[in-house]
């Protein structure tokens, strides 16, 4: 096993599953200020935008979106971030957050992958955790309500 499919495999990875459409999920995933808390300041559902999140002190990050396939796939590179709580304060510089979207049989399968972000990092614990409630929490809620495109 190479390194690379060993990072991989540690990448943190949440996949949920949701009655709704692939082309709802797409429309949730992109509607960031639904989901999220914190201030978001810039376009989340434009080819190359970029936008910003930050929440007090504690977590800015800066994220360019990559790719946008209409229901199916979403990318954004974190071009710059500043974590509050731990000692590397750019740990999430370079890294990706990539959502695959699936059907599956009447489903939707939303795969969610924050890669780069590994357990040898010091905020996985914690990112781990608020990733968890904002994918199966906020966003799962959001794309629930969704109308149909």
């Amino acid at each position: 096993m190479n390194n690379d499919s060993k990072t991989e495999q540690q990448d943190l990875t949440i996949t949920i599953s949701v009655a709704q459409t692939p082309e709802q999920a797409f429309a949730a995933i992109n509607n960031v200020r639904g989901w999220w808390s914190g201030d978001i300041e810039g376009p989340t559902d434009v080819l190359q935008g970029e936008f910003s999140y930050r929440y007090e002190d504690l977590h800015f990050s800066k994220q360019k979106v990559t790719e946008l396939v209409p229901g199916k796939r979403v990318v954004w590179l974190i071009v710059d971030s500043h974590l509050g709580f731990v000692a590397d304060k750019h740990e999430w510089n370079g890294t990706r957050v990539i959502f695959e979207i699936t059907r599956k049989g009447d489903k939707t399968e939303l795969r969610f992958t924050h890669a780069g972000l590994v357990p040898a990092q010091q905020c996985y614990g914690d990112c781990s955790r608020a990733w968890g409630s904002y994918i199966r929490g906020s966003l799962r809620q959001l794309i629930a309500t969704q109308e149909q495109p």
